[in-house]
């Protein structure tokens, strides 16, 4: 009897694709991380209240708390490929409509807020669905540590935006970083388009991304105790992001370059966090393993620089660590979609579902730290926010691994690695 013909050799990753698909995160996050350091510029010329600006600030974050798994169920039946075009080309219209935002016209802000609501949709659409599209274009040998190079996105693309922000903020101003951002986001637009025949399967629509088989890998805990591990993490990243640029400008009087390029060094701290991360998995270190021992020691780092007693060049130090330490958590938790999917559809909601924690991890924690800090007039009793969130996600993190050995394993159809 003849032998059964061997399987063929497992598809190389295609890494332009793939650095493409990460192109496109990080030129969308850039529309996050330039709102904070041009906000004053804009309340300036724009004549916005407090609230005004508040609502400027938070609109993209609102929105994902609301959204974000409806953005990743929509990916499904839209299909991936173009709902990141889609949501690149959102976010650079928006962008640019922005620029025509007059302070004067009575309808400004309302315009205003309209931009920062595509602005939004278009981050969400982008965020849900490209990971699909990383992992169509990697190789199952490659896939884990290609979606820890993918959660370097946000970042990469806020840290980008900050370093930018003292370039152009006093000439040309904001609009300035608006054209910067939205220029980027339609080369990404160009990158992702011509790479377009590597995102096949995974890129147009699925036949089977029926809501009831689309939703069925939500029905497993190791999800949703990822996605509120990844939420608490939200909670120290988002105090440090709050917190040092308000303490180097108001308690040590920096200029504002010296603010934007600490800050932007913290927040860069964690690209190389989420590398490490995606590494580690891709090496079969068990996800919860990574997010309880990283949430640990996050939690010290968050006492020691909210801590008045020590030096600054220490305080600061702990920042670095925290951002750093903390970057294997996104690398940990977005990396689990490709094996706890069974079709690229179920991908897109995972991420959803997975955006939708972290973002709600910040909506939740800036208003809490900002009650703690009002209600006893001092910064430093923000670590009482921070350790409790680095002691809920140890807690999940324990819990996860747990989850982990009863986790379904992928189709062998859609993705050939099994092991989480």
């Amino acid at each position: 009897m003849a032998a059964a013909p061997s399987a063929g050799p497992a598809p190389a990753t295609c890494w332009p694709a793939v650095l493409a698909a990460v192109l496109g995160g990080v030129a969308i996050g850039m529309n996050v991380g330039k709102v904070p350091l041009a906000l004053p510029a804009m309340r300036l010329e724009l004549g916005l209240t407090l609230m005004q600006s508040g609502w400027v600030s938070s609109m993209l974050t609102t929105l994902a708390v609301i959204a974000a798994l409806g953005f990743g169920l929509a990916a499904g039946r839209i299909g991936a490929l173009r709902m990141v075009l889609g949501g690149l080309t959102l976010g650079a219209a928006a962008s640019m409509l922005a620029l025509t935002v007059d302070g004067s016209a009575s309808h400004g802000f309302a315009l205003l807020i309209l931009t920062r609501f595509l602005e939004g949709a278009g981050f969400l659409a982008v965020a849900v669905a490209a990971p699909s599209l990383v992992s169509a274009a990697a190789g199952p040998a490659d896939r884990r540590f290609a979606l820890g190079v993918w959660s370097t996105y946000m970042p990469a693309g806020a840290g980008l935006a900050m370093a930018l922000s003292p370039l152009l903020l006093p000439a040309p101003g904001w609009r300035g970083l608006w054209c910067v951002s939205a220029v980027m986001l339609v080369l990404a637009a160009a990158a992702i388009w011509q790479q377009r025949e590597h995102y096949a399967p995974a890129g147009g629509p699925s036949a089977t991304a029926a809501l009831g088989p689309t939703l069925a890998v939500l029905r497993q805990p190791l999800p949703w105790l990822l996605a509120l591990a990844f939420g608490v993490w939200a909670v120290q990243h988002f105090a440090l992001i709050v917190w040092l640029p308000t303490f180097l400008k108001e308690q040590r009087g920096l200029s504002p370059a010296w603010v934007a390029l600490l800050s932007c060094a913290m927040l860069l701290a964690c690209v190389p966090g989420n590398l490490i991360g995606g590494a580690l998995v891709q090496r079969g270190v068990a996800r919860g393993r990574i997010i309880a021992i990283a949430h640990g020691l996050t939690g010290l780092c968050g006492l020691g620089f909210f801590n008045d007693g020590l030096p600054d060049g220490l305080r600061y130090a702990l920042c670095v660590a925290l951002s750093f330490i903390g970057g294997v958590i996104p690398a940990a938790v977005m990396s689990s979609s490709v094996v706890l999917a069974r079709s690229p559809s179920q991908i897109s909601a995972l991420q959803g579902l997975i955006m939708q924690g972290s973002q709600a991890g910040q909506f939740m924690g800036t208003p809490l730290i900002a009650a703690v800090v009002a209600a006893s007039g001092d910064w430093s009793s923000a670590r009482w926010v921070t350790g409790g969130a680095a002691l809920i996600g140890l807690w999940l993190g324990l819990l996860a691994l747990r989850a982990e050995r009863f986790a379904i394993r992928p189709s062998p159809q859609f993705i050939t690695t099994a092991k989480l």
